[in-house]
Parts: C-alpha cells; sequence; structure tokens
C-alpha cells in the first residue's frame, strides 16, 4: 500500500508529514520558536482544530497559544475540567453532588460544592495537591463523539441531570464527550490534549465557596493576587440566587420554561424584578438629600440609557425632577483630542473630555447660577453653547451619564455628599450548565450585534471586529472604578438570550468564511444551538431589551 504524506505550511516554513501525524506532535516540533505554549491550531485560515486530530491533507497551519484570546479561552476551560474532576476525587463521587462554577471573580471563577462534603481551607489544600498531581501526570484529556441520545443516558446515569435537561433540546444527533481516566464531562469548546498544560492556577477560600484564580492572557504563566470586588460579587450572587429560585439556573431550565411553561409569566416576573431594582434605587437617592448628581456608567451595551429613563420615572415618583446630562457633549474640540499608539483619535481617554469645563458648570448649577450648557457637533467635531441655560431648582437632580462617571478624577471639583455613582452592566446569571459558564461578555456582544446592525448599519464583521478595541476601553476606562460605585444594577434578563437568537443568527450567518471574524461567528452561532428561541412580542416597551431589538417607547 503507497504511504500517503502532506505538505504543511507554518509561515515561511514547509515541511512533509506522513497522513496520520497529530497537530501535537507538529507542534512539538514548532514550539521552541514560541514564547507560550501552543494549545490549538487554525487549518488553513479558518478551521480552527484541537492538537490530538491527525493530518488529513495539505494544509496552510497557524498556531494558537494561550496568549491568544480563543487560547486562553481554552486554557480556562480545560482549568475548570480539571477542577471538577479534583473535587470528585478528593469528595468522592458518591459525596459530591454537583459542582457549580457560577461566574468570574478577579481573575478567576467562583465556584460552589453540593453534597456532604465540607469546602474548608483543609479541603481545598487536598483539592489543590490532587489537581498538581494530575498535571505532572499529563493525564490525558481524551475525547469521543457519541450519539446525543446515548449522551443524555450517560448523564443519567452521573448525576448530572442539567446536562440531561440541556441535550434533551439539542437538534444534533453528535456530542463530543471528553474524559479524563474515568471521569466523563461535556464541555463547550475545545481542550487542550492533557492535564501537563494546566500547571499556572491557585485556589482561594472565598464566601460560601471558592475562587479558581487563573493567568490572564496578557501573562498567560503568571497567576495574578487574588483581588476581590465585593459589591460586584454580591449584585453577581444575588442574581444567581434570583435564578436558583426561579428554576431558571442553566439554558436547559430555561428551554423547559419556553416548552412547557407561560413564557410571558416568567418575562413579566423578570422586568417586574428589574423595576423594583430601579425604584429601590431612586428612594435610596431620594432619601440622601444633598444628592443633586447621579452620575451612571458602565461598559458597552449594558442597556444605560433605557436605564437613565426609567430611574428619571422613579425619581419622578419621589417628587424630584430629573433632567440628563450627557458627558459626551462635554468632548474637546476634534483637534484638541488626544492620540492613541497608532496615531488614531482616542475618544474613550479622560483627556478627550473637557473636565476642567464640566466641573465649572456642574459647581455652578449646584450653586444656583444660570448654566449655558454645551452641545457637541459630531459632524464638525466642534463644541457649541446650548441656547437655553439651565438652573436647578429644590427638586431638581441631573441624571448625568458618561464611560468616566465612576472615575473620581471627572467630578473631582464636587462635593462627594452631592454624588450618587451607579455601575450597569449586563451580568449574564445564565449559564449553559453547571461547568460551562457563559461569560458576560458574549451577553453584551450579542446585544451590540443586534442594536449595530438595526440602529447603525452596521455588519456582524464590523461589529466583531471593533469588539477587542471595545474591550480594552472598558478594562482600562470603566472596570477599575466600579467599586466607586454607591450601587450597582444588573440589566441582565434570563430570558433574554432565547429572544435575541431570532435577531441575532441572520447576522451571524452572513459572516464570510474567510474573514477573521468567521471563527467568533461560528462560535456563537453554535452557542445559540443550545437555546429554544422565543418571539419578543412579550417583551414590554419599556424593557431595557427594547434599546437592543427596537419597539420601545423612550426617545433613545
Amino acid at each position: 500500500m503507497e504511504n500517503i504524506s502532506y505538505q504543511v505550511t507554518i509561515g515561511e516554513t514547509s515541511r512533509v508529514y506522513p497522513a496520520g501525524t497529530t497537530y501535537l506532535s507538529i507542534a512539538r516540533e514548532f514550539q521552541d520558536q514560541y514564547e507560550h505554549q501552543i494549545v490549538l491550531v487554525v487549518q488553513n485560515g479558518s478551521r480552527l482544530e484541537e492538537l490530538h486530530r491527525e493530518l488529513d491533507r495539505d494544509c496552510t497551519l497557524e498556531f494558537v497559544t494561550t496568549k491568544d484570546r480563543i487560547g486562553h479561552d481554552t486554557y480556562k476551560r480545560s482549568m475548570s475540567f480539571l477542577l471538577v474532576k479534583a473535587v470528585h476525587d478528593v469528595g468522592g463521587h458518591d459525596q459530591v453532588e454537583r459542582v457549580r462554577i457560577h461566574f468570574s471573580v478577579s481573575k478567576g471563577y467562583y465556584c460552589t460544592v453540593e453534597g456532604s462534603v465540607r469546602v474548608d481551607e483543609a479541603f481545598l489544600k487536598k483539592v489543590e495537591a490532587r489537581m498538581r498531581e494530575i498535571v505532572r501526570e499529563e493525564m490525558p484529556i481524551e475525547k469521543r463523539s457519541v450519539r446525543t441520545r446515548e449522551a443524555i443516558e450517560l448523564f443519567r446515569r452521573h448525576g448530572m441531570y442539567d446536562k440531561e435537561q440541556l441535550f434533551e433540546y439539542r437538534l444534533s444527533s453528535k456530542v463530543n464527550i471528553y474524559k479524563m481516566n474515568e471521569f466523563e464531562d461535556y464541555y463547550y469548546g475545545y481542550m487542550v490534549p492533557n492535564a501537563g498544560y494546566l500547571k499556572y492556577f491557585a485556589l482561594y477560600l472565598y464566601d460560601e465557596g471558592f475562587v479558581l484564580q487563573m493567568p490572564e492572557a496578557s501573562a498567560p504563566e503568571i497567576v495574578p493576587p487574588f483581588e476581590p470586588s465585593p459589591k460586584l460579587f454580591q449584585v453577581l450572587k444575588e442574581s444567581i440566587l434570583w435564578g436558583d429560585l426561579q428554576g431558571i439556573d442553566t439554558v436547559g431550565a430555561l428551554n423547559d420554561m419556553v416548552t412547557k411553561r407561560d413564557m410571558r409569566e416568567v418575562v413579566l416576573v423578570q422586568e417586574a424584578y428589574q423595576e423594583r431594582k430601579i425604584a429601590e434605587i431612586a428612594k435610596q437617592i431620594a432619601d440622601r438629600k444633598n444628592v443633586k448628581f447621579v452620575l451612571i456608567a458602565g461598559p458597552s451595551s449594558s442597556g444605560k440609557t433605557t436605564f437613565s429613563h426609567r430611574l428619571s420615572i422613579q425619581l419622578r415618583v419621589n417628587g424630584m425632577i430629573p433632567h440628563p446630562i450627557a458627558v459626551d457633549n462635554y468632548f474637546v474640540d476634534r483637534e484638541l483630542t488626544p492620540r492613541d499608539a497608532d496615531g488614531n483619535y482616542d475618544f474613550e481617554c479622560l483627556e478627550a473630555i473637557d473636565v476642567e469645563q464640566f466641573n465649572r458648570d456642574m459647581q455652578d448649577l449646584l450653586d444656583g447660577k444660570e448654566v449655558y450648557l454645551p452641545i457637541f457637533n459630531f459632524k464638525t467635531g466642534k463644541r457649541m453653547r446650548s441656547s437655553v441655560p439651565k438652573k436647578l431648582g429644590e427638586q431638581d437632580i441631573l441624571v448625568i451619564e458618561g464611560i468616566h462617571c465612576l472615575n473620581p478624577k471627572l467630578t473631582r471639583q464636587l462635593n462627594d455628599e452631592n454624588k450618587f455613582k451607579i455601575y450597569i452592566s449586563a451580568l449574564t446569571q445564565l449559564n449553559v450548565d453547571e461547568h460551562n459558564r457563559i461569560p458576560t461578555t458574549d451577553g453584551r456582544l450579542i446585544r451590540r450585534l443586534v442594536r449595530d446592525a438595526k440602529t447603525r448599519g452596521a455588519s456582524a464583521t464590523q461589529t466583531i471586529g471593533m469588539w477587542q478595541s471595545v474591550r480594552r476601553g472598558e478594562e482600562k476606562n470603566i472596570f477599575p472604578f466600579q467599586e466607586e460605585a454607591d450601587v450597582m444594577f444588573n440589566s441582565s434578563l434570563i430570558y433574554e438570550l432565547a429572544v435575541l437568537k431570532q435577531y441575532v443568527e441572520p447576522l451571524l450567518f452572513s459572516v464570510d468564511k474567510s474573514a477573521p471574524e468567521y471563527a467568533e461567528a461560528k462560535r456563537l452561532l453554535k452557542f445559540f444551538d443550545y437555546f429554544v428561541g422565543i418571539g419578543s412580542e412579550s417583551v414590554p416597551t419599556n424593557s431595557l431589551l427594547r434599546e437592543f431589538i427596537g419597539g420601545g417607547c423612550f426617545q433613545i
């Protein structure tokens, strides 16, 4: 029989390998040319592959390392599998009922264990020791494909009822199962070949569970110190408890609600819950008699504009007269705007705002003076003076929205007693299942894809292409100041992804297979395969979701 070989091109290097050669063995040949661990490959510019796969054609290969976003996500996903395996090994499969990976805390994941085991320092040390033992052994992470019905029966036997529930709605006929020794589990996305890749982590006892701390993509071999954000943590934890109370903690549970219950009631209960939260915030503001400036900040696609309108209504209920102010009107003239490292205007830095003028105007208003507030003309890049002056009466209050509103430097000349700071973000409380998180950033990206297409005529390719730049701006200008907030508001709706499915799927399908953004579009399309979609007719016109899908009652 003739031996078959294939030509592989990596950068400017071409080599010939026999058929059946694994990508792992090729990656090992080139590893010394890369600073960070190779964890995946991209075949022919678009097809992402795990390293255990075998060569079956002539191709070009690009290596994905732990410093790349996709590689970093693969590392964290594989680390979750290692953690769950170790907890069961230490606690005993008959004693550990559930390991839940909830949400991101510091640079890691907050996790809890349910069952008859006690999660304390002694237990956590044993889990960490077992994880490091598995790493030293380089325990293989094996993958097999089984029929969906077989997977459902497997998860039922293992007591993984969340996964059994999830796959009852799976249209695909096959499911990929990962295995470490006897322990089998399902994970949404690719894995590293063996546990030897997973050297960098730490475990910290925290609240009622613990945190699995991991490196950032920018420094994939360094585990950063554990620095929790207590206010954000409490909001996230409250969201999880709310989801549990409603019986909707995973996508499978949501699908059950869609197919077996009245989703109109689910929608209305969630909307009522958010309205109650907004009313509570308005009451807090009203109770602080000296507050004149309500400062609202949050990352992209958090629903800040609709939230501001709904908060203003509740402020009126409490006897106040709110006035919206956009910090963007205080942009410096275009030619004075700082530039970034690439020579482009940096509109997101604080220096793009005339901070001195902003503080003078706000203080003058506080002192009872008439002020002609500016209006920024985005076409000309110039700031103009409004034609009608503003003056604050006793019941008047300014509702100010902008990305820097929580940065103390923006309002440095104003007394703290006159400020009330609000951080808003779409903190997804729903997970795919107990071991597969839905990152908050995914929820916001999906919202933005729909909104940009509807209101700005932007394609999914354009929105995905600029998303990492948006994220970098948030990391620099918003997230460092979130704990400055007096209150935090979670704008995520437990049902929203089932609604957004119908809007975003056509946009994602439009991304060309040759585009760099295709891999991300394909990942999101696969993600929506888990959801049973619902229509938007039950979504109230004042819902935060209307800011993205349209049909809202507010002038936005």
